[in-house]
């Protein structure tokens, strides 16, 4: 029998990122993956490519959330992936399941805000995802924003500055951090952190391009999470997971969108 991962997050209807991008991952890592979808994303094209955002019904999510946990008994289903959840409400409800639940291994992609919601959102959304979800974490994987965020720090430069971001992020949920610097970070490589409080590690791998790739962070940490169910350590999981995106970059699927996305095939 394959190993399981869930998902919680929301549905990105392009294909590049969010739920789909995870389910992608699971299956290209040899996990069986199911998801509880969180909102509908759809990009607008007619309106520069900003998001129409609908948050599930919480009621909605729960069932989801009880439906495969219900299926799947604690000894077969041990970890998740948060994705994105885009209100307080969604974020209390994922919390209360995953206390009415616990999972042995919580990966969190602490995304924040998307574009196109309204940035007084951005701040209630980041304070209820502190409060509630960041100290269930095992796992958190910050990208350059989130990680600005969740530190208090007002820029993230260099390579020092992402290992002071991950140090902190650390102390803050007690998780062990992949810091995402991507292509935000000067140089040639797309470094990220990992930190756990015992093993400092910087995962370097050469730069594809110099823009940010749609599903690129979701695709990581559902990486990081299949290679948990596994049996793989969170370092082991960091860096077979950054290989993996790495090379889902470098065949990267473009559209009609002013961004690629990634592609976890051959």
């Amino acid at each position: 029998m394959p190993k399981l991962a869930l998902t919680i997050a929301g549905s990105e209807a392009t294909g590049g990122a969010g739920a789909q991008a995870d389910l992608k991952t699971f299956q290209a890592r040899n996990v069986f993956g199911m998801a509880a979808l969180t909102c509908i994303v759809s990009f607008d094209p007619r309106n520069d490519w900003n998001h129409r955002f609908v948050p599930v019904d919480a009621a909605v999510i729960a069932d989801q959330i009880d439906a495969i946990t219900g299926a799947y008994g604690p000894e077969a289903l041990d970890t998740v992936k948060i994705g994105m959840m885009g209100t307080p409400a969604t974020i209390s409800t994922v919390a209360q399941a995953l206390r009415d639940r616990p999972f042995a291994n919580v990966i969190l992609d602490p995304v924040l805000i998307c574009k196109g919601q309204e940035p007084g959102a951005a701040l209630d959304t980041d304070n209820a995802l502190k409060a509630e979800v960041l100290p269930l974490a095992t796992v958190v994987t910050p990208n350059h924003f989130e990680s600005m965020s969740l530190s208090g720090m007002d820029a993230i430069d260099t390579e020092a500055d992402l290992i002071e971001a991950a140090k902190k992020i650390h102390e803050l949920s007690g998780a062990a951090v992949v810091a995402k610097g991507g292509v935000r970070i000067a140089g040639p490589d797309a470094i990220d952190v990992f930190y756990d409080g015992e093993t400092l590690e910087v995962l370097r791998a050469p730069k594809v391009g110099d823009v940010a790739v749609s599903g690129a962070g979701c695709s990581l940490a559902a990486a990081i999470a299949a290679e948990i169910a596994k049996g793989a350590t969170p370092l082991e999981a960091a860096r077979a997971a950054k290989a993996f995106v790495t090379d889902a970059i470098t065949v990267r699927v473009a559209s009609n969108a002013p961004f690629d996305a990634v592609w976890q095939g051959d």
